[in-house]
């Protein structure tokens, strides 16, 4: 379902932001992706829904190469990924229902089927109640919500989250857990970027560690490969 092959993105006048990262995850797959901040975790989503490019290797996506994909190509690659960002990326002036609904809007779904599936997944999420405010007036949790009702509610073939549980207390992070661990048995492969240990531990799904740019067990290699040099 996803594939990066020798993967390396630079920003200009920086380090690397990836280094030669190989990388393949299942569909199906529920995959956790830790690390220190800056090592390069939200860079890895974004090339991962297409907002990046790699400077050398290839991105594979539900079979697509999106390297060669042109600019206008690359919204219909995003219907089939939910993306749950890190600031939300929410519309402040529309209401809750809109903001979710808007998704269902965008893929031609009738009037009725986008307020019946909107208000099914504001319910899961424990917001129903709050449809008809504007997202502004709502504490950080509560958008938290809105942001992973509006990824999850058209069942994407792929979900993306970085730090989906950063505001929410520990009952709380245990629904959103379980509502990606729902998503993910009907079919739905996850990724998702924490720091969260607690979240990752009581989990026991596949973890992927970034350092400085390297998935860890490339860093090790090389720190054998180093060391056999040496001797």
């Amino acid at each position: 379902m996803i594939q990066l092959h020798n993967v390396t993105l630079a920003y200009q006048h920086d380090a690397s932001a990836l280094n030669n990262i190989t990388l393949k995850i299942a569909k199906g797959e529920f995959v956790f992706l830790t690390g220190p901040s800056g090592a390069g975790k939200t860079t890895l989503l974004r090339l991962l829904y297409g907002a990046l490019t790699p400077n050398r290797g290839q991105v594979i996506i539900d079979g697509q190469n999106i390297t060669r994909l042109s600019p206008s190509q690359i919204p219909l690659l995003r219907r089939s990924i939910g993306v749950v960002f890190q600031d939300f990326k929410l519309l402040q002036n529309r209401t809750v229902f809109e903001n979710v609904a808007i998704t269902l809007e965008v893929l031609g779904w009738g009037r009725v089927d986008i307020g019946k599936k909107t208000m099914h997944i504001l319910k899961q999420m424990g917001i129903e109640s709050k449809y008809n405010l504007v997202t502004q007036r709502l504490s950080g949790g509560e958008q938290q919500r809105v942001a992973l009702a509006r990824a999850l509610v058209n069942d994407p073939k792929i979900l993306l989250a970085d730090e989906p549980t950063g505001n929410l207390d520990e009952a709380n992070k245990n629904q959103i857990l379980n509502i990606f661990k729902e998503a993910n048995i009907r079919g739905t492969t996850v990724v998702v970027a924490t720091h969260d240990r607690r979240l990752i531990e009581q989990s026991h799904f596949r973890l992927e560690t970034l350092i400085k740019g390297e998935l860890l067990v490339e860093q090790v290699e090389k720190e054998k490969t180093r060391d056999n040099q040496a001797i």
